[in-house]
């Protein structure tokens, strides 16, 4: 009887994503009313709610599957794309809570940012990935085609949330 090693599968792309769960149950409740749970997912059409649902579990569960290395200069690439991706989006996240009077945060970039600076640390986790731990050839589009998905469903949601506030 053969065993495979349970460490190689515990090293994939899934563990970019710990940051921002951590950094979301962590910060979520001193966000802006606007963001809170009770009123964010308030009267949202079934059909946004079930396909940004969908396809945030598709993005997490394919990150899951991807191994994480950084041997290749596309993966170092990505690498980078992703730590600038975390500072923009960690910084929007910054902004709304020390700032949510300001130009900026009553604006619908700044609003938004939260909803669209994650393409950039997604696509970073893309270009991380080179291949899956299931006989699929890997391509980054798969993962960022995803990525770019769930954010278009999340992107009109946090939308839908401005157009109610302004």
């Amino acid at each position: 009887m053969s065993f495979i090693p349970v460490q190689k599968y515990l090293l994939n792309c899934f563990v970019l994503t710990i940051p921002v769960l951590i950094w979301n149950i962590a910060l979520t409740k001193i966000l802006p009313k606007e963001y809170q749970p009770e009123i964010f997912w308030e009267k949202i059409p079934h059909k946004l709610t079930y396909g940004e649902n969908i396809f945030r579990i598709s993005v997490f569960l394919l990150a899951l599957f991807m191994p994480i290395s950084f041997s290749t200069i596309i993966q170092k690439e990505g690498l980078v794309i992703y730590l600038s991706g975390m500072i923009l989006y960690l910084a929007s996240w910054l902004l709304l809570i020390y700032s949510p009077n300001s130009k900026w945060s009553n604006s619908m970039f700044g609003f938004l940012a939260p909803a669209y600076t994650p393409l950039f640390w997604l696509i970073g986790i893309g270009l991380i990935g080179n291949s899956f731990y299931f006989n699929i050839p890997y391509r980054h589009w798969y993962f960022i085609s995803i990525s770019v998905i769930f954010l278009l469903f999340h992107n009109a949601h946090a939308l839908t949330i401005y157009f109610r506030k302004h």
